[in-house]
Order: structure tokens, then sequence, then C-alpha cells
């Protein structure tokens, strides 16, 4: 039996990193592209050549040309320029959805029945960019947001009680920015709820740096944006689809009137399986959450709107 292939769009940090857990996970051969000759050459041999000390028998290779993106299952896109300080998502709009235009068309042409997982920021604009240019189905057009939100949210919170990450449950909704939706309200921390175990004022400040933490790393870095978690989430969604294991998890999903919502994509939780996206999950949110979400919806499709695709 063959393995499914994953293709990553962009070797930089965030790509090679993608490449080198998928390769750990053995979830599929691997193609790394990027047009900047020699870089997904030299992470892929450099992959391959730690399989023997993994245990890993994929198959990697690193490449200039769209072509040999045929056949993926899954294609994860990572191309853009990282965010610098001081620099906001949206402040990379331009420049990304002109990346965006041609990996699209690529994708259209030679993965037609991929699944594809957008990371490229601004995410929301991104991920609809991809959709509009290839004419998937909303079923295999996702983007990476909320995995990746949520999981910052679930740290904060077990770093200021000092528990395990793992009895933490907790989801971030809306778009990929400063206007994200953290519930507090449904947060559990080994099935207690988080207002039973920390005062507002903490609840507030977690979800205050949670809005902000991608800002967080990109100040630290100063050269460059995260990529190791962003890496983890995009994994964990692959791996949903390619062994459909029918995970819930908060991505940005194309509505179709859930939410009230048509026409855009925004961080709401869904069902990945072998389907793609097999269902969108309705929360009934309370009157502020409502408000908050429908906040960073008119700041997402103001974005989309201006999009000249």
């Amino acid at each position: 039996m063959s393995r499914p292939k994953i293709a990553i769009i962009g070797a930089g940090q965030v790509g090679g990193t993608i490449a080198l857990m998928a390769a750990q996970k053995e979830l599929g051969d691997i193609a790394l592209f990027d047009v900047v000759e020699g870089l997904p050459q030299g992470k892929a041999l450099d992959i391959m050549e730690a399989r023997p000390i993994m245990g890993s028998d994929v198959i990697l290779i690193g490449t200039n040309d769209y072509r040999d993106l045929a056949g993926a299952s899954v294609v994860i896109v990572t191309a853009g320029l990282p965010r610098r300080p001081g620099m906001s998502r949206d402040d990379l709009l331009a420049e990304n959805l002109a990346i965006i235009k041609e990996v699209a068309g690529n994708v259209r042409e030679h993965s037609p029945r991929s699944f594809v997982i957008v990371i490229s920021n601004p995410l929301d604009v991104m991920v609809h960019a991809m959709k509009k240019i290839t004419g998937f189905p909303r079923e295999r057009v996702v983007g990476m947001a909320g995995v990746l939100d949520s999981a910052r949210f679930r740290l904060f919170v077990a770093m200021e009680l000092g528990v395990s990450v793992r009895e933490v449950s907790a989801i971030v909704l809306g778009g990929h920015g400063d206007t994200m939706v953290p519930l507090p309200r449904l947060c559990t921390v080994g099935g207690v709820p988080l207002s039973q175990l920390l005062g507002q004022d903490r609840i507030e400040a977690i979800v205050r740096r949670t809005r902000l933490a991608g800002g967080e790393i990109v100040d630290l870095l100063k050269t460059g944006s995260a990529f190791y978690s962003p890496a983890a989430a995009s994994i964990e969604m692959a791996e949903s689809y390619l062994r459909d294991k029918k995970r819930i998890l908060p991505c940005a999903a194309y509505l179709e009137g859930e939410y009230g919502i048509s026409g855009y994509f925004m961080g709401v939780p869904v069902v990945i399986g072998s389907g793609g996206v097999e269902k969108v999950i309705e929360i009934e949110l309370t009157a502020e959450e409502e408000q908050a979400f429908r906040r960073s919806f008119e700041h997402v499709k103001a974005l989309v709107d201006a999009l000249d695709i």
C-alpha cells in the first residue's frame, strides 16, 4: 500500500518544521517546495539523513518545481513573508496575496484533489483567496488558526495553575488576529470550569496574552515569527484528515449560514476526517461572546472585501 503524499509549499522555518514533524509521525511521503533554489533540497536531505535515527521510512524530496506536487493528498501552504517587530498580520496583505495567487493556481493545476491547509498571514484573507482561486469545495480548504490560538490559551492556563496541559480544554473562535475570541466560559481544567479555579482578573490577563501571543514571539525573535507551534498545529489538522480521526478542531472554515455568516472564513470548531471539513459545529454564544465574534468577523470581512481577486 502506497503512502499518502504531503506537499509543503514554503521551506522556511514553518515549512521545514512541518516536514520534520510529518516525517517523525510517518504521515506520508513529503514534497517540500520553495522558489529559492537549494533551500528545500537542503532541508529535505537533512531530514532524510535523520530518518535512520528517527526510525522513519517516509521519503522526502526538496523541489523548486510545482509539478512535483502532483498527486498530493494534503497541501500545507506556509509561503509568504513572516511578521517583523511592530507589524500586524494585516500588514502582510499585499505582498503575501501576490504569493498566494501564484501558489493557488499551481495547487489547482497539480493537486486538484488535495485537502489544503493554509497558514500564511493574514490567515483569514489568504485562505479565502486560496478557495476562490482554486475553486475547491469548502470541505477541502481550511485555515490553521484556532488550533494554535487554543493551544496558546491552554498553555497559559496550565502555567498559571501548575497543571498538565493535557488537563486543559479550551477553544478560541474568530479571526486570527487581535480580534480573536477566546471563550473562558467553555474552558475546563480536568473537567472543572476555569471560573472555579481562577479569579476574573487572572482569566482576563490570560485572554489578553492569548490574543497578543504571536506578537510576543515576534518581538522576542526580532527577525521572524513563531514556527514550532504553527507547524505542530498544522500537523494535528493534517493527521486528523489523513488518518480519519474526526477530531473536533477550531479552524478557519468557510461558512455557509453557520453563525449567521455566509461566504467568508471564520475560526469555528469543525470535524476533520477523511472527507475534509465534515461538519461545522455551532456553539450557542452569550450576548457578549456574540458581540465579540461579530466584531472579529467585521474586521475579517473588511479585509476580504478589499481583495483584488
